[in-house]
């Protein structure tokens, strides 16, 4: 079996939630993409992570059923995990940095996949909705304190590969923020927390906490 690490992104402060991520810190064991979209699939995580070259930070982003050129979370988890100022992924080149205890990546809403972003009246209607059908990506959200930039939201991925909601979704967070240009503190899932804030020339920072969990 392949060696990775399963890191939690966007945990609460206490440490708790947050999305879990699988990383092959040697992405040389599984070069073929055939190889690696088999293992993600077998792994069952929402991304897993092939770090192609630690010190420039290249990697390769899988669900379990198809490659993606950026995705949000793996990002900074990658980026916590390697501890380096950029990451190189097929979308393009992503800004990284650490403070404190939060990581934060920059990129831009469009390399991310679209979603269907649906607002709702109340927290409350969030937190009540089902499992919809497959179909469309849904990141479903709310206002919790409009005037402090708080959300509350969840994620549907309704792709068809078993994972019925995503526990936190950097992608949807960056595309919400770059729709509302301002900076969110967003509650997504179970308690996950994720911050953003709006850069010039449409990019968005994200950041959160990254725990090694094994």
């Amino acid at each position: 079996m392949t060696d990775y690490d399963v890191l939690r992104v966007f945990c609460a402060p206490h440490g708790g939630y947050g999305n879990e991520l699988g990383v092959v810190r040697d992405g040389s064991t599984l070069p073929e993409p055939a190889d690696r979209q088999a293992l993600a699939a077998k792994l069952g995580f929402s991304e897993t992570v092939f770090v192609d070259d630690p010190e420039r930070g290249v990697i390769d982003i899988y669900t379990p059923s198809t490659r993606l050129r950026f995705a949000g979370y793996p990002c900074v988890g990658a980026a916590w995990l390697l501890d380096v100022p950029e990451l190189v992924v097929p979308a393009g080149t992503v800004g990284a940095r650490q403070d404190g205890e939060f990581c934060w990546i920059e990129a831009r809403p469009e390399w991310a996949a679209p979603r269907t972003l649906r607002r709702y009246a109340t927290p409350a209607e969030v937190d009540a909705l089902q499992v919809p059908p497959p179909g469309d990506w849904l990141y479903a959200w709310a206002w919790e304190d409009e005037a402090a930039g708080r959300v509350r939201a969840r994620g549907f991925p309704g792709r068809g590969d078993g994972i019925e909601e995503d526990e936190a979704t950097g992608a949807a967070a960056l595309q919400l923020t770059g729709r509302l240009d301002r900076a969110l503190n967003i509650t997504q899932g179970r308690g996950s927390q994720l911050l953003t804030a709006p850069q010039p020339a449409g990019w968005v920072e994200l950041g959160g906490r990254v725990f090694l969990e094994r």
